[in-house]
């Protein structure tokens, strides 16, 4: 009688152990899979267990010791057990029960636990840190010898066991794969706002800028019927004033005021008490940096200007909104009239043609770093003024020229090779 209950009571032993193990090792799963943006949103709602495993976490040398030193120990005395039940009880085959050890710890107290927490690491985490941190606490002085030494193994290798903490930095491209794997959990639309939101810091003023040939305003120069022609055609609510040509901007007409200008005009002055003041930003400027100076400015048109001082084009704040949210219905009317899809599957379009416009309607990757439109990047190619029934290929794409309009490609038919 003594003998069984000495048995069942080192079995009893040994399955506590082997649950605490498994315990140990889910745990240590758990904590390293664990998303720490998950666990910093459980955070914020009060939930006291994520913080715990947050804090857990900006240690994880102490966290992992810890989880070691507990797992080794449950480990070890359960095979202290294990050996001490064969000898008294099966004959000394302590072989056979190593063996059998090996395997059930393996099931059930490595790969079972640990594939659990692989599938609900916060769950786990947030479970376990309680415990964990009683552990860090109760075996602090041997996690600190243990960690002494593992340092200065840790500097021959030339690591630091806090640079851990600097993999939770994403950089932009980090970002843009996480959205694109995020799946449906962020809906297809919002992803590529975001994704948008992202790309915009490469992107620069001159990126996205009206050409100055393509900026529609009022001479003042010209007779009162032609300015009133250009005010009710006009799709935009502000448009500059010059006198003669671009370069000389008087101020900026909000439609509005339309009334009160052309009073001005037809009376040869007042014009500058209707107009706004003209606001320039500079064509290197990044796009993101211009969005926050025209909402602090309260601007919402601004002229873009070289190192010169010469104007290049124009640019509004309604421009960066459409690279974030996309074009509108209107705009995507627009690009289908200015690329126009042939049969073949080339595009027909004219040289003014921004290949920013281009590569993102047709999903393309026209090289586009040095020149912002189709005329630039031939002219550039070719070190000269391009020549009519020319043809070219740059990287996986074929260039046919078909007209010019005087040295500026007019028409030109472009295939992805």
């Amino acid at each position: 009688m003594p003998e069984e209950v000495s048995l069942i009571f080192l079995v009893s032993i040994l399955i506590f152990l082997l649950i605490l193990s498994g315990l140990f090792s889910g745990s240590e799963t758990g904590m390293m899979a664990a998303n720490k943006i998950k666990l910093k949103n459980l955070s914020k709602k009060s939930k006291k267990s994520a913080k715990r495993a947050l804090e857990l976490l900006k240690k994880p040398d102490q966290l992992l010791s810890a989880i070691l030193v507990g797992n080794n120990f449950a480990n070890i005395l359960a095979s202290a057990i294990v050996t001490l039940i064969m000898i008294e009880h099966f004959g000394g085959n302590v072989l056979l029960g190593s063996i059998i050890l090996t395997i059930v710890i393996l099931i059930f107290s490595e790969i079972t636990p640990k594939t659990i927490a692989a599938i609900k690491p916060e769950s786990i985490a947030t479970r376990s840190s309680f415990l964990l941190k009683m552990l860090v606490y109760i075996f602090k002085p041997l996690i600190f010898l243990t960690n002494l030494i593992s340092s200065y193994i840790l500097k021959l290798f030339k690591l630091n066991a806090k640079d851990a903490n600097l993999n939770d930095n994403l950089n932009t491209e980090e970002l843009k794969t996480l959205l694109d794997e995020s799946g449906d959990l962020i809906p297809k639309t919002y992803r590529k706002m975001l994704s948008s939101v992202l790309g915009m810091e490469e992107l620069v003023v001159e990126d996205m800028m009206l050409p100055t040939s393509e900026v529609i305003g009022i001479d003042v120069n010209n007779d009162h019927d032609k300015a009133i022609k250009i005010i009710e055609s006009t799709e935009y609510s502000r448009l500059p004033v010059f006198d003669g040509s671009i370069e000389k901007i008087i101020g900026i007409l909000h439609i509005k005021d339309s009334h009160k200008f052309l009073e001005a005009l037809e009376r040869n002055k007042g014009l500058n008490k209707v107009l706004k003041r003209t606001y320039y930003v500079s064509q290197s400027t990044q796009l993101m940096k211009q969005l926050k100076e025209f909402i602090s400015n309260d601007e919402s048109i601004a002229f873009v200007v070289d190192e010169y001082g010469e104007i290049q084009g124009l640019i509004s704040i309604e421009d960066i909104f459409k690279e974030i949210v996309g074009k509108f219905g209107s705009d995507k009317d627009e690009l289908e009239k200015e690329f126009v899809k042939l049969n073949d599957g080339s595009i027909l379009t004219d040289g003014n043609s921004r290949i920013r416009d281009l590569n993102n309607y047709l999903g393309w990757d026209i090289p586009e770093y040095n020149s912002k439109t189709i005329n630039g990047l031939i002219t550039e190619q070719l070190d000269q003024i391009p020549q009519a029934s020319l043809c070219l290929e740059i990287e996986k794409y074929r260039f046919e020229i078909l007209e010019l309009d005087e040295n500026l490609i007019s028409k030109i038919k472009i295939q992805q090779i």
